[in-house]
């Protein structure tokens, strides 16, 4: 077996192409791909081609391109810096490489490295920064795929503080002379505030500090917090902010329903620091967690306050926040995905429905001091989801004044354990049930309850995890029961009372 011979060593190149012509031959969707990316540059553009898509017929309309109907001829290349052959014509795009090369003008076959003498790369775009991954043209679906994974690490501030050092680039160089000072002065730039002024449209802020850096690169760099919601527990539905933010930490700060597994995407080296309750003992004062997070943002370190869930529902972040403002901590928030929502799709239990549920209410039962200042009358009327959060402590009581206030007792519910989470448990039952199927089931936490009639849905709709456990007195619904068409949004004989769960992705 021959196999194809290795691709050449290219040589990098970012091209100007300002106003300089660069022809592309072809009118149809490949062409229309690369000519949107060369209208960014500012190119003169030229497309040949008997017949145009609409779009880019709507740009020659619109004078953003120049049209050249019909077939390829070589007086196409007058005065042109580069060629794209974009045809779905092999022979063709053959012919115009060579009619290029002749002419010495560099020129891109599409999918065809061996007529190519340059690579189109793929691109990482944080204008003005911009960073070109290629294979050669040998293997451009690694490129890609590199490409993808950098989009998701690599800040979109990046771009701005790369126009910001841009303007002052003359100021740095005028202040520190020598190659070797200068270095220095960008580590600490890059280290310090700038890209998270810049991350938070704070552009006149990061311009004063930018000043105050250049004038006194050897100051200390300035702490900083970052309020990070973890989510439930798994790791692939934390935000790609929370992931670079976790990457840059010095230091993590995080709670007990943090999961390990997303602890292990954080930097290595950062410093961990758990104040969750653990093992029955003693749990980390709130006051604390604050003193904690002041000091080591005090000693110049970039910190992560990582909360299960997000860090502004129930989960005390209002009050961190306010403490820090008091001590002039710089800050940023990064939401999470919280537990109602997460833990109700893991579920397969929508929380709002047209047929049952039109509005819902995020609820916490952490103790009977909380449950007191609830409103109950509006709590038990129908039609409506009620997610509580911490809901195992209080199960007794909130049944009581549920029911005492008009809920039906065969209200549907489920109790979902480590939602997300590979040991996910979801037990469904009936209102006046809800402590004593709590208790016969051993509820652990975490954990969270959905009241309300949408709760009826988990059995049939439930895609993660072990299947549902039903509980209800009246048991799942007969076979000629309508259930939901999530493609027509409405009712079908249900061919099986309990329908096959999907496997989890």
């Amino acid at each position: 077996m021959n196999d194809a011979a290795p691709p050449p060593t290219l040589y990098p190149l970012f091209a100007d192409l300002r106003g300089r012509t660069v022809l592309v031959v072809g009118g149809g969707a490949v062409a229309t791909r690369k000519i949107d990316a060369l209208l960014r540059t500012g190119a003169a553009i030229r497309v040949g081609a008997p017949r145009l898509t609409p779009a880019l017929a709507a740009r020659a309309a619109g004078g953003e391109l120049v049209h050249l109907p019909g077939r390829f001829e070589p007086a196409w290349l007058d005065a042109v810096w580069l060629v794209i052959a974009a045809t779905d014509d092999a022979a063709l795009n053959a012919t115009i490489a060579a009619a290029a090369t002749q002419r010495r003008v560099f020129v891109n076959v599409v999918d065809d490295a061996g007529h190519s003498s340059f690579q189109v790369p793929a691109v990482v775009d944080r204008a003005p920064l911009q960073i070109a991954v290629s294979s050669g043209g040998g293997a451009p679906m690694l490129a890609t795929l590199l490409r993808e994974r950098l989009e998701r690490l690599l800040d979109p501030a990046l771009g701005p503080l790369a126009a910001l050092l841009a303007r002052r680039r003359g100021a740095i160089r005028e202040r520190h002379g020598t190659p070797g000072t200068r270095r220095g002065v960008y580590r600490r730039l890059l280290d310090g505030e700038l890209l998270a002024l810049l991350r938070a449209g704070r552009e006149r802020e990061a311009e004063a500090a930018l000043e105050r850096m250049i004038a006194a690169p050897s100051a200390a760099a300035a702490g900083r917090v970052a309020l990070v919601g973890a989510g439930p527990g798994d790791p692939g539905l934390l935000t790609l902010r929370a992931l670079r933010v976790l990457n840059e930490a010095d230091v993590i700060v995080h709670d007990r329903l943090v999961a390990p597994a997303v602890l292990e995407l954080a930097r290595r080296d950062a410093e961990r620091i758990d104040v969750g309750k653990q093992g029955g003992g003693r749990a980390v004062t709130q006051a604390r967690i604050h003193q904690i997070l002041l000091e080591h943002a005090r000693a110049g370190r970039r910190v992560v306050r990582l909360k299960g869930g997000d860090p502004f529902v129930f989960g005390r972040g209002g009050e961190e926040l306010e403490f820090l403002r008091g001590h002039a901590i710089a800050y940023e928030v990064v939401p999470g995905i919280t537990a109602a929502l997460a833990c109700a799709a893991y579920a397969g239990i929508p929380l709002t429905h047209r047929d049952h549920a039109q509005s819902l209410r995020l609820l916490t039962a952490h103790c009977k001091d909380s449950l007191d200042t609830l409103d109950w009358p509006a709590l038990a009327a129908e039609r409506q989801t009620l997610a509580l959060y911490m809901a195992g402590l209080e199960l007794d009581t909130l049944r009581e004044r549920l029911l005492a206030h008009g809920r039906d007792p065969r209200t549907p519910f489920a109790l979902i354990e480590n939602g997300s989470r590979p040991g996910q448990r979801v037990i469904c039952g009936e209102l006046a049930d809800l402590p004593a199927l709590a208790r016969r089931h051993a509820l652990r936490s975490p954990s969270l309850l959905i009241l309300g009639e949408v709760a009826a849905l988990a059995p049939s709709l439930a895609w993660f995890g072990a299947p549902v456990v039903d509980e209800r007195a009246h048991g799942a619904p007969p076979a000629d029961a309508p259930v939901l068409d999530a493609a027509r949004h409405d009712t079908r004989r249900a061919p099986h009372p309990h329908p096959p769960l999907v496997a989890a992705a």
